[in-house]
């Protein structure tokens, strides 16, 4: 409410609010840019070599990514379905002189290539995700490997990633002053007229939000992760508020990991689990390139078929790991997206403005699906432990 009042009244003075507001707001994102690396890299190796076993890094690193992708398609598909149903309702806004600079265009082989370092201190420099994953896991089987001689390696790497952790929560306590300096800019820079011209548009994603959170995860937890929905969400409020006033996965990512230890899942997993669904899990950004592919198609008077949404739900499971790490992955997904069915890349200026709105959603979507999955995982490989010692 503060920040709505804030902005509000500033409304006149945005270029005061984007001059000398936003910048303590861009420091804050700075800081927390800063760590993100540290923090993926020796979350990851600490989790790796806490396993001890490289098959067992293997099998749960398997399932992870099958949840991940399952997951993320159910979740373009409530888009879809649900962006059908409201389309009636949403705005018919003018494309004449809609202008987007098209990102350049991404193969799968070039995917591929790139998720491979060629540098050790590169993708750490460039805050390459997926590369810095590949980083961790390859030093993490090494010193696995090394057996007796790695365990000074294993006691430093979970030494820098209790520094890592450290250092995030004390730039975590400037989050009341990061968050007040990011938003209030938003709205006085858009004020009420274009969040009210698209409310049917953010109502209806961030229902898709609700829906898959309070269906999909509700489910997966209680049958897989044998525990109650109302308790993960309780126990995940922590997380889940701050991701919705951050709109940074990665910058969640120590509270996540607080919040899914203290719903009983193992650190050992939790560690491995999380900094990979922060980089390629995006169930919240799959939600919205269904909504926001839905509302640019009825702007332009266009009926998606039923193969074209197929279309979609695929490049958006795959554009999903292909866009992990890239700043704004959220509007880059939704040119691949909006490309691969022959709708105009130009629409996504319809929604630009509101972006951010948008992605405080998907966000708390994503960080939330991390954390049903490291439950879920952490859940089996514990029932798995229990009926071999039996």
């Amino acid at each position: 409410m503060c920040l709505k009042k804030s902005g509000l009244l500033l409304q006149n003075h945005a270029e005061f609010a984007a001059t000398y507001i936003k910048p303590f707001g861009t420091i804050f994102l700075n800081l927390v840019e800063f760590i993100v690396c540290p923090i993926v890299l020796f979350s990851i190796l600490s989790g790796v070599v806490s396993m001890r076993d490289i098959k067992k890094v293997g099998k749960i690193g398997g399932i992870t990514v099958v949840y991940y992708f399952l997951t993320t398609a159910v979740a373009i598909t409530i888009g879809l379905f649900v962006g059908n149903l409201f389309k009636g309702s949403f705005p018919v806004l003018t494309t004449a002189s809609l202008t987007y600079e098209v990102p350049a265009a991404i193969n799968g082989m070039d995917v591929l290539v790139g998720i491979f370092p060629s540098n050790f201190l590169m993708p750490i420099t460039e805050a390459n995700m997926l590369q810095v994953i590949v980083m961790a896991i390859l030093i993490g089987f090494s010193v696995i490997l090394l057996g007796e001689k790695g365990e000074p390696a294993i006691f430093g790497i979970n030494v820098c990633n209790d520094v890592s952790m450290k250092c995030m929560e004390m730039i975590l306590k400037l989050s009341p002053i990061g968050v007040f300096c990011l938003l209030t800019p938003v709205v006085a820079a858009n004020g009420p007229q274009v969040i009210g011209s698209l409310a049917m548009v953010l109502l209806t994603a961030y229902i898709c939000y609700v829906l898959h959170a309070v269906v999909v995860y509700s489910l997966t937890v209680s049958t897989l992760g044998r525990i109650s929905p109302l308790k993960f969400f309780k126990g995940m409020l922590p997380a889940i508020m701050f991701a919705f006033s951050s709109a940074s996965s990665v910058g969640t990512l120590p509270l996540n990991l607080e919040c899914t230890q203290k719903l009983g899942a193992s650190k050992e997993v939790s560690s491995f689990v999380l900094p990979l669904g922060a980089t390629i899990n995006m169930d919240g950004t799959a939600i919205y390139q269904g909504v926001c592919a839905i509302f640019i198609a009825s702007c332009y008077g266009i009926n998606l078929t039923f193969s074209q949404m197929m279309t979609i739900v695929l490049t958006a499971t795959l554009a999903s790991v292909g866009t992990a790490g890239v700043p704004g992955a959220g509007m880059v997904m939704l040119a691949m997206v909006l490309t691969s069915v022959g709708l105009p890349v130009d629409g996504i200026a319809l929604v630009a403005g509101v972006d951010r709105i948008f992605d405080m959603g998907r966000t708390t979507l994503n960080i939330t699906g991390d954390a049903s999955c490291a439950v879920i995982v952490s859940s089996l490989v514990d029932r798995k432990r229990a009926k071999s010692k039996a």
